[in-house]
């Protein structure tokens, strides 16, 4: 190697060091990174949609439920668009939407294997009547996403409902099915609490990941929300801990970004800083 090359090589790997970016892709083929359909930005049909993702090296995508049959065009576009590109539609997004039985025989329809669950809180209620109804709600629909094979996974949002893993951890092992567990959102935790303190206690509850920034010092000075602005692996997350900690349970699944979509060049961005941070090479 000439000494240019080899010194270009030298700084590289210092480079690479100092970021916390190795070479090593230790998590290429264990995690599958994906987006929300929603992302996706521009006069595009929903095949062009999907084939862009994939050509930009997503390995899925994730779609909105969208039930009766006023979207049954919407919804056969969403399966056939899968079929033809090859990427597959991985999960579907409920929100906290109670037709929870509804949403699994659609996510089964499109070969997803989960539905997100957001748990809603009704202050209207007194706190463990609020718990017990989102359980039943959730335990109606666990014998047909047993049937179907189906995760129902829950979310952590800014609910303030269920915002420490302890109290996830509990909610999630009452339900008492293995196709009940954790969706779990990097982001939205730090405003509480740290992300690999959530990883080491919902362990394997943990079935697929939201991928997003967040950034305390901002969110501090100009307002909560414009904390989730920064790009992946420029904010107050420690990812190399987050990556030491799935690791440690062995994690392999789904990590779906949930950021600000765009055009062609801003799914590139996102799909390199998914890179970065999860380590995917």
């Amino acid at each position: 190697m000439k000494r240019r090359q080899f010194l270009l090589a030298s700084c590289l790997s210092s480079l690479a060091t100092s970021t916390g970016v190795t070479s090593s892709a230790e998590n290429r083929g264990k995690i599958r990174k994906a987006v929300k359909y929603h992302m996706v930005t521009g006069n595009l049909s929903v095949r062009e949609k999907f084939q862009l993702v994939k050509d930009l090296g997503f390995d899925g995508i994730e779609t909105r439920v969208a039930l009766g049959e006023k979207n049954r065009k919407l919804i056969d576009a969403y399966r056939d668009a899968s079929q033809q590109t090859g990427l597959p539609i991985h999960g579907v997004i409920h929100s906290s939407n109670p037709t929870l039985k509804e949403a699994v025989a659609q996510a089964k329809y499109l070969g997803a294997n989960s539905v997100l669950h957001v748990v809603p809180y009704n202050q209207k209620l007194g706190f463990f009547e609020n718990y017990r109804k989102t359980q039943q709600t959730i335990q109606a629909a666990i014998p047909a996403a047993e049937k179907d094979q189906v995760m129902i996974l829950l979310e952590n949002v800014w609910a303030t409902f269920l915002i420490d893993p302890v109290a996830m951890a509990k909610y999630i092992d009452e339900l008492d099915s293995a196709m009940v567990g954790s969706y779990f959102d990097v982001g939205n935790v730090v405003r509480w609490g740290w992300p690999p303190h959530w990883i080491e206690v919902l362990g394997s509850r943990i079935k697929k990941l939201d991928i997003k920034e967040y950034d305390l010092k901002i969110a501090m000075n100009e307002g909560m929300r414009s904390g989730f602005r920064q790009p992946l692996g420029s904010g107050s997350i420690d990812w190399e801990k987050v990556r030491d900690q799935l690791a440690k349970l062995r994690y392999q699944g789904w990590a779906t970004a949930e950021v600000k979509g765009g055009d062609r060049n801003r799914l590139k961005d996102i799909a390199e800083q998914m890179n970065h941070v999860l380590d995917l090479g």
